[in-house]
C-alpha cells in the first residue's frame, strides 16, 4: 500500500473509528483522543507492516487496543473487571445485526463490560462479521457470540429503565468566561476574542492540523470574520463546557462544536470541530440557558 493510498484509507475510515472509539469510551470527546493515539500508532507501525492483507481491520485492531488503554488509565482506581468468562456462555442462534440497538446513549454502551460492549458496537453499530470482530478484538468466534448475547439482552434491559441523568453544572466562572467569549463571537468582535488568548495559546482543527502561538492563533479568527456568519450558544457536549455552532442565525440543528481551556481569564486550548463533524454522532448535547 502506497503512502498515499494509506492516507486516503485514514480519511476514509476516520468517522467510522471514531464511532466505534466513542462508544467504548462514552464520549465523542473522549472518542476523538483515543481516534488521535490510534492513528498516530497506525502511522508509526505502517513502515514496519509490510503488505497487510485486511487494512481496515488492522486500523480497528489498533483502535481497539487503544481504547482499552484508555479505558484502562481512566479505570485504574476503580479495577472493575467483568469476572465472566464469554466461552463459558450459551450461544444464541441470531447473530444477525440487531437495529434497535443503533439509538443506544453512549452513556448505555458504558454500563457494559469490555468485551461485550466492543462486541455490539462492532457488529450492531458498524456492520461487521463475527470473524472480523474475532479478529480486531483477538477472541474466538465463539466468545464473540457469547458476548454479543449477553450484551444485547443487557442493553435491552438497560433500554427500558429512564436515564435519570441530571444535567451538568458549569462552575460560575467557566460559564461566565465562555459566555464573553461566545457574545463576542456572535458580534464578530474578533478583536476582543483575540485579547482573551495566552501568549502560548494552542489551537487543534481537529482533522487538520494544529497550530501554537497567539500570534499563529489569531489568524484562526480572520479566517472566521471572512466565512458566512454563524450562531453560538453557550452549551455542553457529554457533559464538558462547549460552544455550539450553528449554521443558520436561527438555531435549530447544531453543525459543530469548539472546546476552550483556561488559565485564569486567558483561553489556553482551543478544540474546533469544524472539519470533524463526525464526532456529533451519538453525543450528549445540551444549551445552557
Amino acid at each position: 500500500m502506497t503512502d498515499p493510498a494509506f492516507e486516503q484509507l485514514l480519511a476514509e475510515l476516520r468517522p467510522k473509528l471514531h464511532r466505534y472509539c466513542a462508544r467504548m469510551t462514552g464520549s465523542v470527546i473522549e472518542g476523538e483522543d483515543v481516534l488521535q493515539d490510534a492513528l498516530v500508532n497506525a502511522v508509526k507501525a505502517r513502515p514496519h507492516t509490510g503488505e497487510i492483507a485486511q487494512p481496515e481491520r488492522w486500523l480497528f485492531r489498533i483502535a481497539h487496543n487503544a481504547a482499552l488503554d484508555h479505558l484502562r488509565r481512566r479505570a485504574r482506581a476503580e479495577s472493575r473487571r467483568s469476572n465472566e468468562d464469554p466461552n463459558m456462555l450459551v450461544d444464541p442462534d441470531d447473530v444477525r445485526p440487531d437495529p434497535e440497538l443503533l439509538s443506544t446513549s453512549l452513556r448505555t454502551f458504558m454500563r457494559l463490560p469490555r468485551v461485550q460492549r466492543s462486541s455490539v458496537i462492532l457488529m450492531d453499530v458498524l456492520g461487521y462479521s463475527l470473524s472480523e470482530i474475532g479478529d480486531i478484538m483477538d477472541v474466538s468466534v465463539p466468545a464473540v457470540k457469547s458476548a454479543l448475547h449477553r450484551g444485547r439482552t443487557r442493553l435491552h434491559e438497560l433500554a427500558r429503565e429512564p436515564e435519570d441523568v441530571p444535567p451538568p453544572a458549569l462552575s460560575s466562572s467557566e460559564r461566565t468566561l465562555l459566555a464573553a467569549y461566545i457574545d463576542r463571537f456572535n458580534a464578530r468582535d474578533y478583536d476582543t476574542v483575540r485579547a482573551m488568548l495566552a501568549e502560548e495559546v494552542r489551537l487543534d482543527l481537529v482533522n487538520r492540523r494544529r497550530i501554537d502561538g497567539k500570534a499563529e492563533v489569531g489568524l484562526y479568527f480572520t479566517n472566521y470574520a471572512k466565512a458566512t456568519p454563524r450562531h453560538f450558544e453557550l452549551g455542553t457536549v457529554d457533559g464538558r463546557a462547549a460552544m455550539l455552532v450553528y449554521e443558520d442565525v436561527a438555531p435549530e440543528v447544531v453543525s459543530y462544536f469548539v472546546l476552550l481551556e483556561w488559565s485564569g481569564s486567558n483561553v489556553v486550548h482551543i478544540r474546533d470541530f469544524l472539519y470533524a463533524s463526525y464526532a456529533l454522532d451519538g453525543a450528549d448535547i445540551q444549551v445552557v440557558r
